[in-house]
């Protein structure tokens, strides 16, 4: 069964922890032909006994097939801290679908199954996850635990957020980057996706909540989603049409022939001006093209998780 039956078995996002495996059982498989295949594919349930340590813990029926030393780890022992931030505001449900599938997400629907597939991903590594959500309000925070339950939440918050319908919500991302930083107390990394549309007055205040995510010495991912046919490339048809921003509900009347050149070169001024400034704050910048798969959202975070750990 391939990734598209499994979506149309799971009807829409209903069971996104199925969607997730597929999708991750489908990167590390790939894993093997590409320049990362040297990171470790198989996931241990166990660690190597290191001399000193209680013995308390060892698999001896391990021991008697393998004649090494393993000790069991458990889901509180975890190597690695990471909180995943979405913006849940109306542009990221763009564009307006009733029906998902693997191959047509909108933002928010990739936002989320990118994700859940990062939550297996730290499942099978033991780490733990926590997670928040924000529109206009701080819609929802949980704090990094690595248990079953625990993760059980996390997805059923995060199926619920694609089903949902918010109008008009727009939000000032920095507001709610600088309360999130502020529960943030141990060392973590830190995902956020986002399509980072604002105002240009709020890019300054973007980038010190940015750097508050810092502080601690966290480490900070920006996936900035969008869908690079339309908002970049603006593919649109040359009938006349009516552009209506999806937080305001202000509109215009236009042939998109007559604005796009001129708007291809101002949108990408602008995603080149993001990258220049996460990199000048250190912050890792990753373009996360709808119309395209999640291996550069899962080999980030491998890469990552290595420079981190």
């Amino acid at each position: 069964m391939n990734l598209q039956d499994e979506l149309n078995k799971a009807e829409g996002f209903k069971n996104l922890e199925l969607l997730a495996k597929q999708v991750v059982e489908g990167f590390i498989a790939g894993m093997h032909k590409s320049p990362f295949h040297g990171f470790s594919a198989e996931f241990a349930e166990h660690k190597i006994y290191n001399q000193g340590e209680s013995t308390r813990h060892i698999d001896w029926k391990l021991f008697a097939k393998t004649d090494k030393l393993y000790t069991k780890r458990y889901d509180d022992e975890t190597n690695l801290r990471c909180h995943i931030i979405v913006d849940n505001s109306s542009s990221m449900h763009y564009p307006e679908m009733n029906n998902f599938s693997i191959d047509k997400l909108n933002k928010i629907a990739f936002s989320v199954l990118a994700a859940a597939s990062l939550m297996q991903m730290l499942k099978r590594q033991r780490d733990a996850v926590g997670l928040s959500i924000y529109s206009d309000n701080y819609d929802f925070y949980a704090p990094e635990k690595g248990s079953e339950r625990h993760l059980q939440m996390l997805l059923n918050m995060l199926s619920d957020v694609v089903v949902s319908k918010p109008l008009n919500k727009k939000t000032e991302t920095y507001t709610y980057l600088h309360q999130i930083a502020e529960k943030i107390h141990r060392r973590s990394m830190i995902f956020l996706f986002t399509d980072m549309l604002q105002t240009s007055e709020d890019d300054t205040k973007l980038f010190e909540a940015l750097r508050h995510l810092k502080y601690n010495k966290h480490e900070v991912i920006l996936f900035h989603v969008f869908d690079k046919n339309k908002e970049l490339s603006f593919d649109f048809d040359n009938s006349p049409k009516r552009f209506i921003d999806v937080e305001t509900g202000e509109h215009i009347n236009l042939y998109a022939d007559s604005i796009r050149e001129s708007y291809h070169a101002t949108v990408k001024d602008y995603f080149e001006a993001l990258r220049l400034k996460c990199a000048q704050y250190k912050i890792k910048y990753v373009e996360a093209d709808i119309n395209n798969h999640f291996n550069s959202v899962l080999t980030t975070y491998m890469v990552e998780r290595q420079k981190f750990i």
